[in-house]
C-alpha cells in the first residue's frame, strides 16, 4: 500500500527537501511538479541503503537544482510505502 504526500517549497529548498525525503528510506517515488506539470520523476528502490540511493540520484538532483534555480515555488509529491520506517 502506498501513501502520497505533497510539499510546496521555494525553489531554493527543493534539493534539500528531496535529499531529506530520500534519507527517510520509505520513499518509492519523488515527483517535482511546477504549475501542474510533472517536471521530473525520481523512482527509488525500496529498501536500498540511503547511500546507494543518494549516489544513483545525484545526477537527477543536479538537474533538479538547476531547475529549482529558475522557479520561485514548486510542489514535491512523494509516494511512500506505508508501514516502513
Amino acid at each position: 500500500m502506498t501513501e502520497k504526500e505533497r510539499f510546496t517549497v521555494s525553489g531554493g529548498q527543493v534539493v534539500d527537501k528531496i535529499k531529506e525525503l530520500i534519507r527517510e528510506g520509505n520513499i518509492r517515488r519523488v515527483r517535482l511538479i511546477h504549475e501542474g506539470k510533472t517536471i521530473i520523476e525520481i523512482p527509488l528502490s525500496i529498501g536500498a541503503p540511503a547511500v546507494v540511493v543518494g549516489i544513483m540520484a545525484a545526477p537527477l538532483l543536479a538537474a533538479v537544482g538547476a531547475f529549482a534555480a529558475l522557479v520561485t515555488e514548486c510542489t514535491i509529491e512523494v509516494e511512500k510505502v506505508e508501514g516502513k520506517n
